[in-house]
């Protein structure tokens, strides 16, 4: 047996384990963690749940430091004399060595053996002394501040405020109520000079229109002359406003947050698929905002979109079946409305019925589509095309939210090749019936009244009254998309979930549940399809793409579930400034 041992080995330092994947070690409040170089402060303390106050940060913008509310101490490892070596505890680490005074967490960057103590006296002093200065000029008027309830400022004095206030002079009077936009007002007393707006404006939308002028106490918010903040993402900045500033004219004076209920869904305006927060209150929408998602919006949505559900209050709102007679369409129930169309439809040869569908549907709707056309006979199916102008951010060219999802249930590269090929059709006399699904032919397809009149039978289901609901034979009134649950896949290839948020009016059915009826009257077959998930499991089984999911795995996020090489732009801008080191994204 050998004598020769071999040498022992000696420990790496914590230092030399977390270089090795490019981290630093970071002691906050007593405990040690590793975060990646460049890591800001104050995404330090978040990313390990302790709370740093501030209202001037926002990880997708710059970090200007203006507010000094995320004061926090900061100490670091005593450089040792010439020629010793520093000393380290048991664990490896070095002794930490406070500085006397505290430093913004926002704008500075964690580093190797660092302290950060974000509750030591020194630190909860200097921010009474910052939210008593921030609170001289600010009114007094949260009872009838629309921001009260989400405002930062209502809860940071509360947590981290003196309690009293030393100044007695006169208040320095500000802008009131002053539109700045077609969209937003702006109440200037109750700003605190954050700057998120004119960074937001600036750094992601493109337009600098906001800046600051006067000096000190006098500092106001105010729109460049000549110019209004008109730009369909403005909307944005009422939401990052810490205070109530800047508001919504939408939303002000509406209704009190704690009273509203939040529900996650996504954007059916373009097939950017944004995800969002609605946000109702006793079978109302009042307010729908961004909800943060990286790999779809960021935090972020178009002014158009967020605006786009009063609709759903509609006077034209359908909320029963309808049938036409002579005089008119007159209300008819649920059983009468299903034997109708299937005696009509059985009543025709296969290759006389067509079906028009929508890019507004969700996957789930679309397979059973597929299924009642497979049921009738027909070869004859389309979707109708929804195009417009990109804006180079988050509003995509195709304004339906699922062609992608159309294309993979319904196997083709082009789900709106046949529409040209129907309304020949129907114009030639080769179509007796038509089946429309959420879509209005005579304002978005090219038809024509005098198209649908040649229809021995025109069936439609939709929202609103338009004219193709005009000249139905029966139209069956469908949910909106705040109203049903189902899935969508973006043209980026993500799928993601939608979810109800409030119920449907009057007679009103989820469009999956006419569909199934539908299908189940015409064939006479009774349908194992009890419940939305039963519907996705059927996807889940029919499509490859989706082979093993369930509705429930989708999560609030959505997931990807193929590779379209589709780019949002927004997105694009955020992750070049966020490997530049510009933002924290």
């Amino acid at each position: 047996m050998s004598d020769i041992h071999p040498a022992t080995v000696e420990p790496k330092l914590p230092k030399d384990l977390a270089a090795e994947k490019g981290l630093v070690n970071v002691r906050i409040n007593g405990i040690w963690h590793r975060f990646p170089k460049g890591t800001r402060m104050l995404e330090a303390c978040r990313q390990v749940q302790v709370a740093v106050p501030h209202f001037c940060y926002h990880p997708k913008l710059t970090a200007p430091g203006n507010c000094r509310m995320c004061l926090v101490q900061v100490g670091m490892a005593p450089r040792p004399a010439p020629g010793q070596e520093p000393q380290r505890d048991e664990n490896g680490y070095e002794p930490i060595t406070w500085m006397p005074k505290p430093v913004i967490a926002c704008a500075n960057t964690v580093s190797e053996n660092m302290g950060i103590c974000t509750t030591s006296q020194l630190v909860e002093t200097c921010r009474e002394g910052v939210m008593e200065f921030l609170l001289i000029n600010h009114p007094l008027d949260c009872p009838i501040c629309d921001q009260a309830g989400e405002c930062r400022l209502q809860e940071n004095s509360i947590s981290h405020g003196h309690g009293t206030s030393r100044f007695h002079e006169m208040k320095v009077k500000k802008p009131k109520n002053v539109a700045i936009g077609p969209r937003l007002r702006l109440d200037d007393e109750r700003c605190i000079m954050c700057g998120r707006c004119i960074r937001f404006m600036d750094e992601v939308v493109g337009e600098p229109v906001l800046g600051f002028t006067q000096r000190g106490t006098h500092t106001t918010l105010s729109v460049h002359p000549g110019r209004l903040l008109d730009s369909n993402y403005s909307l944005n900045t009422a939401d990052i406003c810490p205070v109530g500033a800047l508001t919504a004219n939408d939303f002000r004076f509406q209704m009190r947050v704690w009273f509203l209920k939040e529900t996650p869904s996504i954007d059916v305006n373009c097939g950017t698929g944004t995800n969002i927060t609605v946000w109702t209150r006793e079978n109302t929408i009042h307010r729908i905002t961004p909800r943060r998602n990286n790999d779809v919006n960021s935090d972020w949505m178009p002014d158009s979109h967020r605006l786009n559900f009063h609709y759903l209050d509609s006077a034209a709102r359908l909320t029963e079946p309808l049938a036409k007679t002579d005089t008119g369409h007159r209300p008819l129930g649920w059983a009468e409305a299903l034997k109708t169309a299937a005696a009509k439809l059985t009543a025709l040869a296969p290759d006389q019925i067509a079906i028009i569908a929508s890019g507004r549907m969700t996957n789930e709707e679309l397979i059973l589509t597929r299924s009642l056309a497979e049921k009738i006979g027909t070869a004859q199916l389309a979707l109708v095309p929804r195009f417009g102008a990109p804006d180079g951010l988050l509003i995509a060219a195709d304004r339906n939210p699922n062609t992608t999802g159309a294309k993979l249930i319904l196997g083709t590269d082009d789900p709106f090749a046949k529409l040209d090929a129907i309304r020949e059709a129907l114009r030639a006399g080769g179509l007796a019936a038509l089946i429309v699904l959420g879509e209005d032919l005579i304002s978005e397809a090219g038809f024509t009244a005098d198209d649908l009149g040649k229809l021995e039978f025109l069936l439609q289901t939709q929202l609103l009254a338009n004219p193709t609901a005009d000249a139905a034979h029966l139209v069956l009134p469908a949910a909106a998309f705040a109203e049903k649950r189902g899935s969508m896949v973006n043209l980026s290839g993500r799928l993601q979930r939608l979810n109800r948020a409030i119920g449907l009016p009057g007679q009103a059915r989820d469009d999956w549940e006419i569909l199934r009826d539908l299908t189940q009257a015409i064939t006479g077959e009774p349908s194992t399809l009890h419940q939305l998930e039963d519907v996705f499991k059927e996807l889940a089984a029919t499509i490859p793409a989706f082979h093993a999911l369930t509705l429930s795995e989708i999560g609030a996020a959505g997931l990807p579930l193929i590779e379209t090489g589709h780019q949002i732009p927004l997105l694009e801008n955020e992750r070049a400034r966020q490997a530049a080191g510009v933002i924290n994204g």
